[in-house]
């Protein structure tokens, strides 16, 4: 494992461990349901399904349709958000 994905497996270790982590995807739900997001997404997996017709989906290529343009519609402002929490976290917990 390279030094980096130890650092990372590290800081999501102490994520879970503190409870940190369910609230910060809690955060991010209230966001993106605050933001529009789940709305936006929700109409693009309608428009994917009614172009290729809803006997020819399976929900592996709903999310592999899905999944790029879900990632590019989350707001920078919560990007930037969740970032400073994390980062605020660690510094509070330099411990790692």
């Amino acid at each position: 494992m390279s030094k980096e994905a130890q650092m990372r497996a590290t800081i999501n270790q102490k994520l879970i461990e503190m409870g940190e982590r369910e609230r910060l995807k809690e955060l991010l739900r209230a966001k993106l349901i605050e933001c529009g997001w789940k709305d936006q997404l929700k109409a693009h997996c309608k428009d994917v399904i009614r172009e290729k017709g809803l006997e020819h989906v399976t929900v592996e290529d709903l999310v592999a349709e899905i999944t790029p343009k879900g990632r590019a519609l989350v707001p920078d402002s919560v990007k930037k958000e969740l970032l400073q929490r994390i980062k605020t976290f660690l510094a509070q917990h330099a411990t790692l």
